[in-house]
């Protein structure tokens, strides 16, 4: 069985995770152990041809070597490098962590395997009756390993907590797309996101020191004062809104950008609508004008003719 588990950080915020008990914990033992054997089988085997020379005191010597490689070298060296998992805890989804909340590093690791070997599970722990028993005690099920490393082993494949939504306050929209935020770190960012789907959970005064603190953090990694009279919350919130307004543009397909051809020439100038095409006017040629009437010339008089 699995309970949720408070960790107090370094800051100060607590953090609600579920602490890993004994069934899913010994389910993951027993995958690791089922490894460790057969790594531990193939070894003999091939110390099994040293023997066979004549040379038992170098065979011994190998496979004691062998065994404290892999029974304490293989939990070690695993939880060092992924960051607290072995390959047992990988598959049951459980995550070796300190108790501030923070990842294992190598003396955590080195810890808990020495005693896991020593005390726990092989040389005093009569196959695992010691980690039995101090897990069944422990109210986060922890063994003796992770009391003198400081650390606890919690489930990681849990179902994801709703994210609340940060909204812009619109007063504050044209302030915040004019800000940097490149240099604003995604653990902050984080820390931030945090607290502002918790500020209903935390006392006002609490809420109202721990989102000043915040809101300092901030101002001083983007270079941006929260603005006179601007609460701590809604500045957070401005400037988170921002950043993912940014972040969702990013993953947009670019637009496509219609340019005009390199080969396509200026555009010409009608005088006229192109639906009122000019046609050539028909010639017609004109006749030649009449030439003028001479007037008709006078008839002389008649000297013969009688008196009127």
């Amino acid at each position: 069985m699995e309970q949720e588990s408070e960790l107090v950080t370094g800051e100060a915020v607590v953090l609600d995770v579920r602490a890993a008990k004994l069934a899913s914990r010994g389910l993951a033992m027993l995958v690791d152990v089922v490894l460790q054997l057969i790594v531990l089988f193939i070894a003999m085997i091939v110390l099994s041809q040293v023997a066979a020379f004549g040379d038992e005191a170098l065979a011994l010597t190998l496979f004691l070597v062998t065994l404290v490689l892999i029974m304490v070298g293989y939990p070690v060296i695993c939880e060092t490098l992924s960051r607290g998992r072995t390959l047992g805890k990988m598959a049951l989804g459980l995550r070796v962590v300190r108790t501030d909340g923070g990842p294992v590093r190598f003396r955590h690791a080195l810890v808990r395997g020495l005693a896991g070997f020593f005390v726990d599970f092989w040389a005093l722990g009569l196959l695992g009756a010691v980690a039995v028993v101090t897990s069944l005690l422990s109210p986060n099920g922890r063994r003796v390993g992770d009391y003198l490393a400081g650390t606890l082993v919690i489930r990681e494949r849990v179902p994801a907590a709703r994210t609340p939504y940060v909204g812009m306050p619109p007063q504050l929209a044209y302030w915040a797309s004019q800000l940097d935020l490149t240099r604003l770190p995604n653990d902050l960012a984080l820390a931030v996101r945090q607290y502002l789907g918790r500020t209903s959970e935390l006392r006002p005064e609490a809420a109202e020191a721990l989102g000043y603190g915040l809101a300092q953090q901030v101002a001083a990694a983007i270079g941006a004062p929260v603005p006179p009279g601007v609460p701590s919350w809604a500045y957070l919130s401005a400037v988170l809104a921002e950043r993912r307004q940014r972040d969702h543009a990013k993953l947009l397909p670019p637009q496509p950008q219609y340019a005009p051809s390199v080969h396509q020439g200026p555009p010409t100038q009608h005088t006229q609508p192109i639906s009122q095409p000019q046609y050539p006017q028909p010639y017609y040629p004109q006749a030649a004008p009449p030439a003028p009437v001479a007037p008709p010339e006078p008839v002389p008089e008649n000297p013969f003719a009688p008196p009127g």
